[in-house]
């Protein structure tokens, strides 16, 4: 047997996994493409116009490196915001800069919260830099505020992780809770607040961006509502210090030109992602008409894609997943306990929503044993 330098203990005691099986390593299993792809919550209706337009007429620009400074992105998102360009940090999509995060806190053994069933990427580079994750379960398919508070208190946590609209159920606090909760928390622990997909939720639950507060760092992606998903671009406000940190350990190349020049170009066209929100809102109607069609529940959602209780356990829920993906399908379902009764439906394109209305009745049949 060859020998292999050592990994640190930290690195070889972790399991070589990625958090998400993707719907290109089903195809390749397979053997064959889904008909309709609606699990990753990737907005298929694709960026706006003007974004292709510039991306097609920068291709050629290619051959030079990206800005390390990230300048006219950060420029851009901070007039978006109304902040000042200190007060913003760009990097490979929130995962990227969830790694930051995690390495900028968090020391070997800390105690980290989270909600039992969010954001696995998240549990994933916590473990990655050696940090102990203590779970709060959902309350009523919701992220439990007191809960979350709780634990952070009793666990002295460094760190604290909430989404808002959440994922994988949809679900949302409203402006003031969400400031009560940041109120609330000790001075010296850092609240990431994952506002993935704040721009296809009601505006009553964004609290004002106060980039005063020194431990709330708010997340935003250009891969939900601006259709940019494969550009893995993201950023984050926050108070000017906490910027300066991210400067510490920031992959300065890591965002490509392509993916800073249409970032800008996404943000400046507001009018498309007007556009993009009504065509989720319309989306997420049909899910729920499939759903209550088909005698299941689906929940209330604030994000590009709708939560379905299946009506009974995980086990019922994993088959009818199970069976949607042999029908072509591909979708996704939470697998935390409480949460895995569910599945989850991207809103998609006409034809792929008419795909999963008429493939969802046989999935369900099959998982009755019918």
């Amino acid at each position: 047997m060859p020998q292999y330098p050592a990994l640190s203990p930290l690195i070889a005691a972790l399991p070589s996994t990625v958090p998400f099986v993707g719907p290109e390593a089903q195809e390749r299993e397979r053997g064959r493409a889904f008909r309709a792809r609606i699990g990753a919550n990737e907005s298929s209706f694709g960026p706006s116009p003007r974004v292709i337009a510039r991306m097609e007429t920068v291709a050629r620009d290619q051959w030079m490196y990206c800005d390390p400074d990230n300048y006219d992105l950060k420029v851009a998102a901070a007039a978006r915001h109304n902040v000042a360009v200190e007060n913003v940090v760009v990097g490979e999509g929130i995962d990227g800069l969830l790694s930051l995060v995690a390495r900028m806190y968090v020391a070997p053994g800390d105690a980290v919260v989270t909600s039992l069933g969010a954001y696995p990427t998240f549990n994933f580079h916590i473990a990655g830099v050696g940090g102990r994750l203590v779970t709060v379960p959902y309350e009523n398919d919701r992220e439990s505020l007191d809960g979350l508070l709780a634990a952070v208190v009793r666990e002295k946590a460094p760190l604290v992780y909430l989404s808002n609209p959440d994922n994988p159920m949809g679900s949302w606090w409203e402006a003031d809770e969400v400031i009560r909760f940041m109120q609330a928390l000790p001075e010296t622990t850092m609240l990431v607040l994952d506002e993935a997909y704040g721009e296809l939720g009601p505006a009553s639950a964004l609290p004002p961006i106060d980039i005063s507060r020194p431990n709330v760092i708010r997340m935003r992606t250009f891969s939900k509502a601006y259709g940019l998903a494969g550009i893995r671009c993201g950023y984050a406000l926050a108070e000017t210090q906490v910027i300066s940190d991210f400067e510490k350990i920031r992959n300065h190349y890591g965002v490509s030109r392509m993916a800073q020049i249409a970032g800008v170009e996404a943000l400046a066209d507001q009018t498309y992602l007007e556009t993009v929100v009504a065509r989720v809102a319309a989306g997420r109607r049909r899910i729920t008409d499939i759903a209550e069609q088909n005698g299941l529940r689906p929940l209330a959602s604030a994000t590009n894609f709708v939560t379905i209780d299946c009506g009974h356990d995980g086990a019922f829920a994993l088959k009818v997943l199970q069976g949607l993906l042999s029908r072509d399908v591909f979708i996704r379902k939470p697998m935390a306990p409480g949460l895995d009764r569910c599945i989850r439906v991207s809103v998609g394109l006409d034809h792929e929503l008419d795909i999963f209305a008429e493939e969802l009745p046989g999935a369900l049949a099959a998982a009755r044993g019918n």
